[in-house]
């Protein structure tokens, strides 16, 4: 299948550079990804783009990667080139890059990653670029503010300010017509801005009380988007591929049937992303960490198999598993 670039291509430069800028190319299969990069130049810094359609946080950084790239010049031989994956589609790239997360950035020169984003700040995709192919022409295009000049103050004034000499304040609380707001800092004895408690404490507290419960439903439990049966995400179909593999029995609970449980697991676990894995009513993380833990340690999760052979894992019986409220 051909590429479908995400903005409309324009014309490129014969040789050195023209007016047109770079655009986002969307790869769809492998055999397009080795199209688009076997025969780069050593030089050209490529930058591929991570992705997955159901993640929110991409929507802001598929508009920043695109702006991102339209604020560098096409050239031939290409000096940048900005390519979108679907993390999902193509799962073959995404395991060679190890990708665990999205959105995800790789920056890659003569075949060697350089430097990986996570995550949605501008800013620092911008520096990582920056970094490895300099500043790009336009830089504003993203919206970012420029580089902050702090001037220091002189000597005199800072002496003046250090013994108290300064601009005069009236008796209007105003000083040079500013108002002088430090004269209305509550004291000791005023009362609190805010209740120190609230309706909503409560339902907080019931909330993380079903938690603490849901998260010891069984020895093993995964929190995941889907079901075993019919994952919604690729995280949480190579967390259950995983278990499987290693013929380990868990209880599982979809986050997509009830958002109090979605919402309210990230604070309580203090972990912000799906699916999660918890052993013994303790959070052991996402994909990539309960790789590292495989990675280490290879009798990982192994007392909680049912059996030694490969494959032979999977939910525990309907009746045990945590339903929606």
């Amino acid at each position: 299948m051909d590429s479908t670039p995400l903005d409309q291509q324009a014309p490129s430069a014969s040789n050195g550079t023209s007016n047109s800028t770079c655009t986002v190319t969307e790869i769809t299969t492998e055999a397009d990804f080795a199209q688009h990069t076997s025969s780069l130049p050593s030089e050209t810094l490529l930058i591929i783009y991570f992705h997955a359609p159901w993640a929110a946080p991409c929507k802001q950084m598929s508009t920043v990667f695109s702006t991102l790239a339209s604020t560098y010049p096409a050239t031939q031989p290409p000096s940048t080139v900005f390519l979108s994956i679907n993390a999902e589609e193509v799962a073959e790239i995404s395991e060679s890059y190890d990708v665990t997360q999205v959105p995800y950035v790789v920056l890659q020169k003569d075949r060697q990653t350089v430097d990986t984003v996570s995550g949605t700040d501008a800013a620092r995709l911008r520096a990582a670029v920056e970094r490895h192919v300099g500043k790009a022409g336009n830089p504003g295009k993203l919206g970012l503010p420029p580089p902050q000049q702090v001037t220091k103050q002189p000597e005199s004034v800072a002496t003046a300010a250090a013994a108290g000499v300064g601009p005069h304040t009236n008796g209007s609380g105003t000083t040079n017509g500013a108002k002088n707001l430090a004269q209305y800092a509550p004291g000791s004895g005023d009362p609190p801005t805010a209740p120190a408690y609230s309706s909503g404490e409560n339902n907080k507290a019931e909330l993380h009380a079903r938690l603490g419960e849901l998260v010891k439903a069984a020895p093993v439990m995964l929190f995941m988007k889907g079901t075993p049966s019919a994952p919604q995400c690729g995280f949480s179909r190579q967390t259950v591929s995983i278990l499987r593999e290693r013929g380990v029995r868990y209880g599982f609970f979809n986050i997509l049937a009830d958002d109090e449980v979605r919402q309210g697991l990230k604070e309580f676990a203090d972990w912000p992303t799906f699916p999660q894995l918890w052993v013994d009513g303790e959070l052991v993380g996402g994909l990539d960490i309960v790789k590292e833990e495989i990675e280490n340690d290879p009798d990982f999760l192994k007392q909680y198999a049912v059996s030694t052979e490969r494959n032979s894992g999977g939910p525990a019986a309907p009746e045990a598993q945590a339903q929606p409220a």
